[in-house]
């Protein structure tokens, strides 16, 4: 068994997991903590080897090496008993498309020894006025409801969730996001994988990227890879024939605005507004840009694919 941290053990932890499919090498040394009760969003490029780390944390996939606890048990050997204490939502179910709604949540809840109410479980996704209509007839966000609830008829501590918003509009995103907000006032620890940088912003509490099977960078997703930190640019646009001091001057751009690239955002905006205030101009459209989620992701990504590619010139 893996130790605890700080008196109580995390409701996952990894150390050092590897798994290999002949000679390529899917995840090589992953370690990873997700605390009980939180949103965990696991970040990476196809073949990374996200889809490997969470199956074997589901129980599904052995693994060659390294510690793993779910909900204080290793899901490689105690399969059987990790499976009441767990939903999972794949990007596509296979429930009997005839059923209604209440049919459904009430044939996956007799499979457990303790499920949640059934009824009360269909409240809590939001398909209340939808117990008696066929699953046939839902919509895509309603039906990924549904995916919630089946998930959540046991009653588990942890879901997991497989990219739950692919192909959604956004208004059915926006839906299915809800429903996992939702999940964290349960108390339920959710893992969830996804390809959208403003889902995972959105929901996650911490985020990991992974790439070419490793960790490359962990942490909230407004401080990932130091974004915080990271130099800020402060887009304005003034009149025409109007000349702003040459440090905050900046670059032109096509679309009007002026850009200053800041590594002291405070000072800088404090000396750009004091100016437009003595000297009575408008600076249209103010605003300040640090790099996106999407931004640190594309590079922690590309830095990992570029030393990979060196490492084996």
């Amino acid at each position: 068994m893996l130790g605890d941290v700080d008196g109580e053990s995390p409701a996952v932890k990894v150390r050092g997991l590897v798994k290999s499919y002949g000679r390529v090498q899917a995840v090589a040394g992953v370690d990873l903590d997700i605390s009980h009760g939180e949103i965990f969003a696991l970040l990476g490029p196809n073949g990374a080897g996200k889809t490997t780390t969470v199956e074997i944390l589901e129980g599904y996939r052995r693994r060659d090496g390294g510690e793993v606890s779910v909900l204080g048990l290793d899901p490689g050997r105690q399969r059987r008993q990790l499976k009441g204490k767990i939903g999972i939502v794949l990007q596509k179910t296979g429930v009997d498309r005839y059923l209604t709604v209440a049919e459904t949540v009430r044939m996956f809840a007799s499979y457990y020894p303790r499920p949640r109410s059934p009824e009360e479980v269909i409240d809590l996704v939001g398909l209340t006025g939808k117990r008696g209509a066929r699953v046939t007839t839902l919509s895509g966000g309603q039906l990924r409801r549904l995916d919630m609830a089946v998930a959540l008829a046991g009653d588990p501590e942890l879901l997991f969730l497989d990219e739950p918003t692919t192909g959604f509009d956004p208004s059915a995103r926006r839906e299915a996001w809800e429903v996992v907000k939702s999940l964290a006032s349960l108390g339920k620890t959710v893992l969830l994988t996804t390809h959208y940088m403003d889902e995972a912003q959105y929901l996650a509490d911490r985020v990991a990227v992974i790439a070419d099977g490793r960790i490359v960078a962990s942490g909230a997703p407004s401080t990932l890879g130091h974004r915080d930190h990271a130099e800020a640019r402060i887009r304005y646009r003034v009149p025409d024939g109007t000349a702003p001091p040459e440090k905050l001057a900046g670059t032109a751009g096509g679309d009007g605005y002026r850009e200053v690239r800041s590594a002291d955002l405070v000072r800088d905006l404090n000396q750009l507004t004091g100016w437009a205030l003595e000297s009575g101009v408008a600076l249209d459209g103010l605003e300040v840009v640090r790099p996106t989620l999407e931004d640190v992701y594309l590079r922690l990504t590309g830095e990992s694919a570029a030393a990979s590619e060196r490492s084996t010139a």
